[in-house]
């Protein structure tokens, strides 16, 4: 139920986080300092439901993880800078959208892979290689499209941050159902929708945090968003198409690529520029953006299993991977 109206959920909760009356207590600002936990648990739940096979699988295949996170890291900031001289907007605009083109992978593309029937693991991988690869690429990025207006020790903090983030807790989920099958089972029966309930209302805190600003939007930063979303997508599929990935990577990286981690760009833009506010908002609205987009892909591809067979460079194996319908 949860998993195939997840879209209509995604509007709905975000609708209410936008519109909460202020007469109310309200839930989802009380909620949002507590947003790392939040992130802990979905990455918890994720690594509790990852199948053993499809992790070896990736571990052996490093270089491609390391290929994918080449792939987000050359095209997202490109592509930013290449929006912000497309579409007029002001310096605060334009520095909000080349930051979220320049943050790592967005935790949400784990839970979505799923959805997609893709390679939930590389999916995985990706986001920990861009976050532990941050402190070194993203100050680099931000040099080359800002002019070195970020400082390096705090990229260097929020790198640390999101490895512990993600990093930990899904790790310690893997190990958990790994040596209890008790918590095995129970997580295969409850894992993901606790995964896919605690994102969305990560997506619904972020609306509730940007509710004033979201409701006067301008069209040229709507539309400007749209477009580096989309083409996000575009290059993940492009960069999965050059690396000869299977159907299940390909469909993680399109994900990745496409969706950045704009709710941790909303912080790093709070820090970075304290007294332009305006910097946050396209953080905050490509958060809820590319959760809308990446939502409907994730689920117009989960109606086409992946193609059976393998990339050019993969070893041939015996059987599939049962959980989520990857290539042999």
């Amino acid at each position: 139920m949860l998993q195939r109206y997840l879209l209509l959920w995604l509007v709905g909760l975000s609708l209410v986080a936008a519109y909460w009356p202020t007469v109310f207590e309200d839930p989802f600002l009380l909620s949002k300092p507590f947003l790392g936990q939040m992130v802990m648990l979905i990455m918890f739940s994720i690594g509790a439901i990852l199948p053993v096979d499809e992790v070896k699988d990736v571990l052996s295949r490093w270089y491609m993880i390391l290929g994918g996170t080449a792939v987000q890291y050359l095209s997202m900031p490109a592509l930013a800078w290449g929006v912000t001289q497309l579409f007029p907007m002001d310096e605060s605009t334009r520095l909000g959208v080349i930051l979220a083109g320049c943050v790592p992978g967005a935790m949400a593309s784990n839970v979505l892979t799923m959805a997609a029937k893709g390679n939930v693991s590389y999916s995985v991988g990706l986001t920990t290689s861009a976050t532990l690869l941050s402190p070194l690429v993203v100050p680099l990025a931000l040099w080359v499209t800002l002019g070195a207006q970020a400082s390096p020790q705090l990229l260097l903090d929020s790198a640390q941050w999101l490895a512990v983030q993600v990093v930990l807790p899904t790790v310690t989920g893997f190990l958990l159902s790994r040596f209890s099958d008790r918590f095995a089972r129970a997580a295969e029966y409850s894992a993901e929708s606790i995964a896919n309930l605690t994102i969305l209302w990560v997506i619904a805190v972020v609306v509730a945090a940007n509710r004033g600003s979201l409701r006067e939007l301008p069209v040229q930063l709507v539309s400007a968003l749209l477009l580096l979303n989309l083409s996000g997508y575009l290059a993940g599929a492009t960069g999965g198409w050059l690396l000869s990935l299977n159907s299940g990577m390909r469909r993680a990286l399109i994900l990745e690529v496409g969706m950045q981690n704009a709710g941790a760009g909303v912080a790093l833009a709070s820090a970075l520029f304290p007294h332009q506010s305006g910097v946050a908002l396209p953080c905050g609205l490509y958060a809820f953006g590319c959760m809308l987009t990446g939502t409907l892909l994730a689920q117009t591809l989960g109606r086409f299993p992946p193609k059976v067979g393998l990339a050019k460079q993969c070893e041939p194996k015996p059987e599939p991977s049962l959980e989520t319908g990857i290539d042999p």
